[in-house]
């Protein structure tokens, strides 16, 4: 899994890249631009409003571009500097919990801090009934939580 900061990187790195590319494609147009101007004005028979270049879109697509590459960057920098929001859990001292606590502590540390009951069921082994032995006893070492949802509950890390 990748975390934000090096993904904010990332994002940057990528859209300073699109950046020194625009830049070089905005100097080529500019420089065929310029020629297609000089060539319009030296022919007296043309006037400055048959010159291609002054009827292009193009300049109106490389600021769109750089506009989108600057929102880029800004979502990087916010990224990189954005505080994780891996949940910050109430510290346990592991070795006091037997195996089966420590086990759903674990499951519940690797799902976010939260998890349906019926799923520790499923992914513990253990019977509904040991489970719910289990999370009480883990509750009443203020470890979990348990908030009914329907006909299940969710079982929320402290």
């Amino acid at each position: 899994m990748i975390s934000q900061r090096d993904l904010g990187k990332i994002i940057i790195g990528i859209s300073l890249l699109l950046f020194i590319i625009l830049v070089l494609v905005k100097i080529d147009t500019d420089k065929k631009d310029v020629f297609l101007c000089e060539e319009i004005g030296a022919d007296p028979a043309l006037e400055m409003a048959d010159c291609p270049a002054h009827k292009s879109i193009s300049s109106w697509l490389l600021s769109l571009s750089f506009g989108i590459v600057f929102l880029m960057v800004g979502a990087g920098i916010y990224l990189l500097f954005q505080k994780d929001r891996e949940k910050e859990f109430k510290k346990i001292d592991t070795s006091k919990l037997d195996e089966k606590e420590r086990q759903i502590y674990e499951l519940l540390k690797q799902n976010n801090g939260s998890l349906y009951q019926s799923d520790v069921v499923k992914e513990t082994g253990l019977s509904k009934v040991q489970t719910t032995r289990v999370l009480d006893r883990m509750a009443s070492k203020d470890i979990i939580g348990r908030q009914r949802r329907g006909m299940t509950n969710i079982v929320i890390l402290k």
